[in-house]
């Protein structure tokens, strides 16, 4: 098994502190943001090599963090070409780029360089892989529909398979967020090829199962703890204020 983390946007929201510094290198606690994460799925069983998309201008700088951090898998990371904002592949983009690069053939966990949260995965890896027929994405309940407007918002039916997926609804129908949390059993991973070919949007992970999940079951696993997607400055105050 392999993990993908995505790290290759500008985080514009948070300029200045992340004109020099990639979001994800930034510090929460004691240690930066990446690290809280492979913490987390570096204790996956079988997990091997955990590969961290940047974009040209971080390159160097994840390049230097990587060469003295230390961790049960092999860390990589892969540079996705990006040398200015207009010039992003998107969070699917990358993912595809990543496993035509490194021609990864195997099951994938996906997350995005910026979702800090303090729960296991352990749960949610088990029934993945116990239930390997379909993707797998991690939710979260947010409480508030007003909070859920910002966010992928999806529905389940009984079996856990999901009903409806809208992005950043005006009007949400569940307060259960899509986090960018993904498990693809490796069958599945031409369903991406399948997407791109098709000229779909490639910067939102939530088009992609939105359009997944039109075609085949896709699965959502509801995790319970702290969980941050820090896309601007208030995010980031609120996890810095938390003891990790």
């Amino acid at each position: 098994m392999k993990a993908i983390i995505l790290a290759a946007g500008y985080a514009t929201r948070l300029w200045p502190i992340t004109l020099d510094c990639p979001k994800s290198l930034l510090r929460v606690g004691k240690k930066p943001i990446i690290e809280h994460i492979i913490k987390k799925i570096g204790r996956i069983e079988g997990l091997s090599d955990i590969y961290v998309v940047s974009n040209s201008k971080f390159f160097n700088t994840f390049s230097s963090w990587a060469g003295a951090y230390k961790c049960r898998a092999r860390v990589h990371v892969i540079n996705d070409g990006a040398q200015a904002l207009d010039q992003r592949k998107g969070s699917i983009g990358d993912v595809i780029f990543a496993i035509g690069r490194k021609k990864i053939n195997t099951d994938i966990l996906v997350v995005a360089g910026d979702n800090l949260f303090d729960f296991s995965l352990n749960g949610f890896i088990k029934k993945a892989r116990a239930h390997s027929h379909g993707v797998w994405i991690g939710l979260f309940d947010v409480g508030d529909k007003n909070a859920a407007k910002n966010y992928g918002v999806v529905g389940l039916n009984e079996d856990s398979s999901i009903a409806s997926f809208e992005e950043k609804p005006a009007k949400p129908k569940s307060t259960l967020a899509a986090m960018c949390l993904y498990y693809f059993p490796k069958d599945k991973i031409r369903m991406l090829k399948k997407y791109k070919s098709g000229n779909n949007p490639l910067d939102l992970a939530g088009s992609f199962i939105k359009w997944l999940a039109a075609r085949e079951p896709v699965f959502g696993h509801i995790f319970q703890g702290e969980w941050f997607d820090i896309g601007d400055k208030r995010f980031l105050k609120k996890a810095r204020a938390i003891k990790w």
